[in-house]
């Protein structure tokens, strides 16, 4: 069978796992792409799953999500959205076809060039004459042979140093191992200066508190290194391995423009190693956050710091007590930052004045080498976060999208790579020697239940009673269909977030997003004809038979909070310039308006068009026409950046204390209405009968080594 063939205009190239169309290749996972040769070599005939599953996966037991997963990855790089269908279709509980012709490439063959002129092989049936003919056409074809081999031994130098520079092919797994297996959840990991420690934090299943915990490599045994549980954060070792720094976050004691305060905690590595150490505090922040240390050769110690909206690199010293401000970016902000001890460098992650991803390279002083936009390939485009890390590879980072890694290089390039693994990661850490590194691994599972307002708070409430919608992954976000039936929901259970509708027994997946897709924020149409969904920061249209329309919106949408479909205009958290900001958007025009200079949690609007929103200080405020009025009865009802919602003219919320709440706008009346379980995550909706509350299950994350082929 030929390694390359044609699909309409689409080439494709097996050899080098690429589909390409007006000169424009696209990586396509190997198995997709034997999906898709399986399907050509049928073409015009429908082949069934279980067909498609024994030919690509032959020997090996896998699930129809991994079918429907390539099916997928072949219908975006084909520009199909599933529904029309040109290219590949389904046939319901019998297979899929190929529906566009297909030309075979056949197999080059080898073969001398000839010229007219003269030959070093006769043309057919006219064989040389006599030996002497050969130093005749020697002479002739001396100069051509010279540039011929000169020009080949060339093409092998280029090629080898591409081969070389193809970040793609230096970086393979070779082998996954867990190195952490409890009831706890794992994340933050590192390893020390010298390789023989991990660092990784354990948290409690049912508090958002950790400890920091080390283990030996060799002898796998495990140290708690603090002496109380608290809410740690990301660490960092000083370079000789002695000390180990890191943030903790807690309630300030007396707030004044933020309700969190922040530390920098240091701790005598061998000591915890004897047993668990008291905190030393060396910096605390009570007007600003900081986070991200990274203790530097020069012994200094580099965070991340926000006054403001404005993020800012600075070098703080232990010794003098002093901070030294190492980089911003005007009109725009930092989003991330990684420190290399070997090449005593950093890498910034921010967006300028443009609105695009920017990779920095600074040296330790903070002085600016390089400064490049990222260009993204297709399926890494849009991203809300980017935890881009040093790697093995020169003059290159890694990061992760849940499934998928990348390089980047200091130019701003990025290309994908293939590794295994079959659940979402985090963006790895390097072991000093470059030969492995440590990923977050795992999934969070939660559920969607519909809780009788009257049982809110009874004792005889039973969570499980009243799940509706449950998986092993996480299903959340969901919304009740106004004058429907329907319940729409966003869930992991088919490999990657995808819109469901749910109608008692019936679950129709309703959406096919591309793999590493996040849903942040699903909304009906008020008559319940068609959804509005904010995926990948980008807002999608869709309708209930699950054609899809996108708007182009000139930043990327964080959270998508109200909208209004009779003015099809949506109320936002938006990331403009690197910096959080309450938008309205106007999706006819694509004009839109800041509505508020103040950096809010969240917000929503009544039916009469009335705006309320949260400030960092979880206060309650309402938008008027000259200037926005606090609520005060809504004082200590925020509860921690938790989200709220808005039914007409009444607010729902939850408190610290799990309390359900409600708010009359029209009366200022607040109604306490029960207690929810303690494992609620958020509220959801609310219907005349029913609270929907998305509830925390478990969250198995576990730290996992790759070991990389040399």
């Amino acid at each position: 069978m030929a390694k390359q063939y044609w699909i309409g205009d689409f080439f494709v190239d097996l050899s080098r796992n690429q589909i390409t169309r007006n000169k424009q290749p696209q990586i396509v996972a190997p198995k997709a792409l034997a999906v898709l040769t399986s399907l050509a070599k049928q073409q015009g005939k429908v082949v069934s799953q279980d067909t498609l599953l024994s030919e690509v996966w032959p020997d090996t037991i896998v699930s129809q999500n991994s079918l429907q997963r390539s099916i997928a990855q072949l219908r975006k790089a084909l520009g199909d959205d599933g529904k029309g269908q040109v290219y590949i279709k389904t046939h319901s509980k019998q297979g899929y076809s190929l529906e566009c012709h297909v030309r075979w490439q056949p197999e080059p063959q080898p073969q001398l060039v000839t010229t007219s002129k003269s030959r070093l092989v006769p043309e057919k049936g006219k064989p040389l004459k006599s030996v002497e003919d050969i130093p005749t056409i020697f002479a002739s074809w001396h100069i051509k042979l010279l540039f011929f081999f000169t020009t080949l031994v060339l093409c092998g130098f280029i090629g080898a140093h591409f081969a070389t520079s193809d970040t793609s092919q230096s970086f393979s797994v070779g082998e996954i191992r867990a190195l952490t297996a409890s009831d706890g959840r794992e994340f933050a990991s590192i390893y020390s200066p010298d390789g023989k420690y991990i660092i990784f934090h354990r948290y409690s299943q049912q508090e958002c508190v950790n400890n920091i915990w080390a283990k030996n490599l060799d002898t796998q045994q495990e140290h708690k290194l603090t002496e109380n549980i608290d809410s740690y954060g990301s660490h960092s070792f000083s370079p000789d391995g002695k000390q180990l720094v890191f943030i903790r976050t807690m309630d300030c004691e007396q707030p004044t423009i933020q309700k969190k305060c922040y530390q920098l905690i240091s701790m005598d590595f061998k000591m915890a190693l004897r047993e668990p150490q008291p905190i030393n505090i060396l910096l605390e922040c009570k007007t600003s956050e900081i986070r991200l240390p990274h203790w530097l050769n020069n012994n200094k110690i580099a965070l991340m710091q926000r006054e403001g909206t404005q993020w800012q690199l600075i070098s703080y010293s232990a010794q003098n007590n002093q901070s030294t401000v190492l980089y911003q970016v005007d009109n725009g902000n930092i989003v991330y930052y990684d420190y290399s001890v070997k090449e005593d460098l950093f890498s910034v992650i921010s967006v300028h004045d443009d609105s695009r991803y920017y990779i920095d390279i600074l040296n330790s002083s903070g002085e600016l080498i390089s400064s490049n936009p990222i260009n993204f390939p297709p399926e890494a485009q849009r991203r809300r976060f980017l935890v881009a890390n040093f790697s093995p590879i020169e003059n290159h980072l890694i990061f992760s999208t849940g499934r998928q890694f990348f390089t980047l290089s200091f130019e701003g390039e990025v290309k994908n790579i293939s590794i295994p693994l079959d659940q979402p990661t985090f963006s790895p850490n390097f072991h000093p020697d470059g030969n492995k590194a440590l990923v977050i691994k795992g999934n969070f599972d939660s559920d969607i239940a519909a809780i009788p307002t009257n049982r809110v708070g009874t004792n005889t409430l039973t969570l499980s009673q009243h799940i509706i919608e449950r998986s092993t992954v996480a299903e959340d976000s969901v919304t009740v269909q106004p004058n429907g039936s329907l319940i729409a929901f966003s869930s992991n259970r088919s490999g990657s977030e995808q819109i469901w509708l749910s109608e008692q027994s019936k679950l129709i997946q309703l959406t096919q997003f591309p793999i590493d897709s996040y849903i942040s924020g699903i909304h009906w149409a008020v008559d319940g004809s068609s959804i509005l969904a904010n995926v990948n920061n980008e807002l999608i249209h869709v309708q209930l038979d699950g054609t899809q329309h996108h708007y182009t919106t000139p930043h990327l949408i964080l959270e998508l909070l109200n909208w209004n479909k009779a003015h099809n205009t949506v109320l936002t958290l938006a990331n403009i310039r690197g910096v959080q900001k309450l938008v309205e958007y106007d999706l006819n025009t694509s004009q839109f308006q800041v509505l508020t200079d103040k950096r809010i949690n969240w917000a929503g609007k009544t039916d009469s068009g009335q705006l309320i929103y949260t400030d960092t200080m979880d206060k309650f405020w309402l938008l008027g026409s000259v200037e926005a009025e606090p609520i005060p009865a809504l004082n200590n009802q925020g509860g921690d950046n938790k989200p709220f919602i808005v039914k007409g003219q009444i607010i729902y919320g939850m408190n610290n204390n799990f309390e359900l709440w409600s708010f009359n706008l029209r009366e200022k009346q607040l109604n306490i209405i029960g207690k929810l379980p303690s494992n609620t995550v958020s509220i959801d909706d609310v219907d005349n009968t029913h609270i929907f509350i998305t509830a925390r299950i478990a969250s198995k994350k576990e730290v996992v080594e790759l070991i990389l082929n040399k």
